[in-house]
């Protein structure tokens, strides 16, 4: 079964997020991926998806704790009743102006418990659909990657001909292409990178063309 993809960009003119609602088109459930929203106005472009296309939100899934992909979560899930999930790693970063990186940005996070805690190799049920996450630190050390219907959501582990970045706090090149290599690359080549930043890519086109995979690859 084909899953409904929707893709908005959020916390605009600032980093440029980029926020998924993945959904089920037989039971119409959803999850959204990343819901970095900074103000009201971008909250509202997230449940507006939801509402245009008869979607419930299930989940709220975080790749990784930094502010742009964190800060519409209260409002979000406050909105739809949704579960709210991280890798128990980032969960600090919730609540934290300093690790989510909000300070950086001049911005306060409000802190959001989580209500579920991710682990590597767990499955989160969308409807009929499953996303299987993949612990993928380096950029965080509680980053994931979301793997189902022929997609990967990685977050910023890996961007089309770049990677995330490492030197905020608990970030490290090393482990990151530990994670690109190990975790993303051993998926099949057509399937398709959609990023936490900039335009969505293929497995194989990164193993080609990305200037930090090329030893990886081979």
């Amino acid at each position: 079964m084909k899953p409904i993809i929707f893709q908005l960009v959020v916390a605009k003119g600032i980093v440029d997020t980029n926020c998924y609602v993945y959904a089920c088109p037989e039971t119409r459930a959803a999850a959204v991926i990343d819901p970095g929203a900074f103000n009201e106005r971008e909250v509202k472009s997230i449940l507006d998806v939801l509402a245009d296309r008869r979607l419930t939100a299930a989940v709220i899934i975080d790749t990784h704790g930094h502010i742009d992909h964190i800060a519409g979560n209260g409002a979000v899930r406050a909105a739809t009743g949704a579960t709210l999930m991280i890798h128990e790693l980032d969960a600090p970063m919730l609540s934290s102006d300093q690790l989510s990186g909000a300070a950086m940005f001049g911005f306060e996070c409000k802190p959001v418990a989580a209500d579920a805690l991710l682990a590597d190799g767990q499955v989160v049920q969308v409807g009929n659909l499953a996303l299987e996450v993949r612990h993928t630190p380096g950029h965080t050390p509680g980053g994931i990657s979301l793997v189902g219907g022929g997609v990967v959501f990685c977050g910023d582990t890996l961007f089309a001909a770049s990677i995330g970045r490492t030197d905020l706090p608990g970030g490290s090149e090393i482990v990151e292409l530990r994670s690109i290599r190990e975790k993303l690359l051993v998926l099949p080549d057509d399937t398709v990178v959609r990023p936490g930043h900039g335009p969505r890519t293929t497995i194989g086109k990164e193993k080609v063309i990305n200037p930090y995979l090329r030893d990886e690859a081979c």
